[in-house]
């Protein structure tokens, strides 16, 4: 059974449409906003210059957003955008990214909703001052609450409830769910969805994931104390490659499955030292975002139709499969 299928199908099929429809990480973090694909490219779009800001919650370090950037660029570049990004963990922070972007009067806001209360406040002001903002990544269900145009992305929950029943199939007992950042909504759908479907045990084990080292610590201490894990159960690729050194040195035979993708796992993938991964096409959901706003601006598209998410994922990557991918993940788009 080839396993790189959608779940379910008919995700492929949204993300495709859009895709076809609109023409076709670890950054600075911190406060600091950068531009980029400023330059000109082959089949520039020969609309009026724009400018988009791209505000997400990633975490210095963060490799799983340069992914997520590069696909911005690649719509920012077709479209003739200039695109600031900027990023902040703190949820606090954010918000006051959000709110310099309303002040710098941007054309158009592209911003993850990983605690969406925290910035319901500056999204009305952008919505007060006229600038359309839509949703990626995180933030599927509170984004048409929050009144934004669209949303790209993935259901953590069926994400979840799939790697559940995909830990069915390798016949697991108890797995530990790993969650990087408490309080990240999509994080905790994703252990939410897996404890739905799977029909062993699920603990929950919370680490820091701005502090690697203690990632390591703290993942080896849990299967030092539980011999009977047999899965550690990542929510990004970093954390993943982290918990893989953590099983060999607790002398555990627990096996690590994971959400995300990027070259290094791709390669952990092709190994065996990961079992499999669920992607959710972060390269997408960037270009999707910014190329959904420069749509809006220019023809007055909704993807979706302003009712439903588009979404990216999610997809299974392992062996059987990975070598479709790691070419693309070697590039930093997948």
């Amino acid at each position: 059974m080839d396993r790189s299928r959608r779940i379910p199908s008919a995700l492929a099929v949204a993300a495709a449409a859009a895709l076809v429809l609109a023409g076709c990480s670890s950054g600075s973090g911190g406060k600091k906003a950068e531009e980029g694909a400023d330059g000109a490219s082959a089949g520039k779009a020969t609309t009026p210059r724009m400018t988009v800001a791209l505000v997400t919650h990633q975490a210095p370090g963060d490799t799983f957003w340069d992914i997520v950037r590069k696909g911005a660029e690649a719509a920012a570049a077709k479209d003739n955008i200039k695109l600031v990004y900027s990023a902040d963990p703190n949820a606090g922070n954010q918000a006051n990214l959000v709110q310099n972007a309303i002040d710098q009067k941007v054309d158009g806001i592209a911003v993850t909703l990983a605690k969406p209360d925290a910035l319901k406040d500056v999204l009305g002001k952008a919505e007060q001052a006229g600038i359309p903002v839509v949703g990626l990544n995180s933030g599927l269900s509170d984004w048409k609450r929050l009144g934004l145009l669209q949303f790209f992305g993935q259901d953590e929950n069926v994400a979840g409830e799939a790697l559940g029943k995909r830990l069915n199939e390798e016949g697991a007992k108890k797995a530990v769910c790993v969650i990087q950042e408490q309080g990240n909504i999509g994080l905790t759908q994703r252990c939410d969805g897996v404890k739905k479907t799977f029909e062993g045990t699920t603990e929950i084990l919370n680490v820091n994931g701005t502090d690697m080292p203690s990632v390591k610590s703290t993942i080896t201490a849990k299967l030092k104390q539980d011999g009977a894990i047999d899965h550690v159960v990542t929510l990004g690729a970093p954390f993943a490659l982290t918990a893989v050194q953590s099983v060999s040195e607790a002398g555990s035979k627990a096996k690590v499955a994971t959400f995300d993708l990027n070259k290094d796992l791709t390669g952990a993938i092709q190994r065996g030292d990961i079992e499999f991964a669920v992607d959710q096409q972060p390269y997408l959901q960037g270009y999707l975002a910014v190329d959904g706003l420069w749509l809006y601006k220019n023809n007055g598209n909704y993807s979706g139709g302003g009712e439903q998410p588009v979404l990216t994922g999610p997809a299974f990557v392992d062996r059987s499969n990975v070598e479709r991918v790691a070419g693309y993940a070697a590039k930093g788009t997948r």
